[in-house]
């Protein structure tokens, strides 16, 4: 990390805290910003879910404490707030709250704000803007982002599946909504039919294979046996089931032959981080001017 081969985005935590009923004490965090500051590139204000001024007392104290956070304003919160941060010349800001919100009310909501706030007159960002949670690729392409994040990288591998761009005329298409397909020899969906990998058309098959084959991965071959649950595992193999409160029960092993997507979430989480690095490098670069669009029928469906 001292080497700087990544860049390094430190979120406060302050939605899963809230989610949680749990409390985050603004003097540890500031300390724990101070003692790895050498390494965090951006580290976001610890914001208040559903109290703005508390997130703005917090905004002042940590600045207070000598540093920079990137300040936030939420959906739902007064448009003065907004104002404020503007009116202070930040030049990079963040939106939150919009994890729990419906894409429709989302767009209702950041049409007006990039449209009469957060750009001038000829759609031409006038800061740079920080979406937190932000997971619709519609949303995503809509407006000049700065910077977006999300966790549906890894729960959507963690679940077992993967993302792969449209294909079009011989390219792989990232302006629209790509496939989440389950290729996890552990999912359910292996029976139904146009969800998971193998019950795909021939056609459809090749183009997905083809596509994690140029990312330098397989799609992976195991193959099961069942032991008592008292067995140990040896090189290549997993548990499938967890184990039993009985031990008398026997437990189901699965052997990897050639490990792949279908076999190891940690290739899984790899190929979708590629697939939004991807993503970015076709977007336009930045600075662009937002243009608000009529929304197509059936935009958010």
């Amino acid at each position: 990390m001292e080497q700087k081969k990544v860049e390094l985005f430190l979120d406060s935590g302050a939605f899963s805290a809230w989610s949680q009923g749990k409390d985050i004490d603004i003097n540890e965090y500031i300390d724990f910003i101070k003692e790895h500051k050498k390494v965090i590139d951006v580290y976001a204000n610890l914001d208040v879910i559903g109290d703005a001024e508390a997130t703005w007392k917090n905004q002042m104290i940590m600045e207070k404490a000598g540093l920079s956070p990137l300040p936030v304003f939420h959906f739902g919160e007064d448009i003065k707030w907004l104002k404020k941060l503007l009116d202070r010349d930040y030049d990079y800001i963040g939106l939150g709250g919009m994890v729990p919100i419906s894409t429709t009310n989302l767009y209702h909501w950041l049409d007006d704000l990039f449209t009469n706030y957060l750009t001038d007159k000829y759609g031409m960002p006038i800061v740079k803007v920080h979406g937190f949670g932000l997971t619709s690729l519609r949303l995503m392409l809509r407006y000049n982002w700065w910077s977006v994040d999300s966790t549906s990288w890894v729960l959507t591998g963690r679940m077992g599946a993967i993302y792969i761009p449209r294909f079009r005329v011989g390219k792989w298409i990232y302006d629209d909504d790509p496939w989440k397909i389950v290729v996890s020899n552990k999912s359910p969906d292996q029976k139904e039919e146009g969800k998971h990998i193998t019950t795909m058309s021939p056609m459809e098959k090749k183009i997905l294979l083809n596509y994690i084959n140029e990312k330098g991965y397989k799609l992976g071959i195991s193959k099961y046996k069942t032991v008592d649950s008292d067995y140990k595992l040896v090189e290549n193999e997993k548990w499938v089931d967890k184990k039993p409160i009985d031990k008398k029960e026997k437990r189901e092993v699965e052997i990897i032959i050639e490990a792949g997507v279908s076999n190891r979430y940690q290739f899984r989480d790899e190929i979708n981080i590629m697939y939004f690095l991807d993503l970015e490098k076709s977007m336009p670069e930045w600075p662009w001017a937002f243009k608000k669009k009529e929304v197509q029928k059936g935009f958010f469906d």
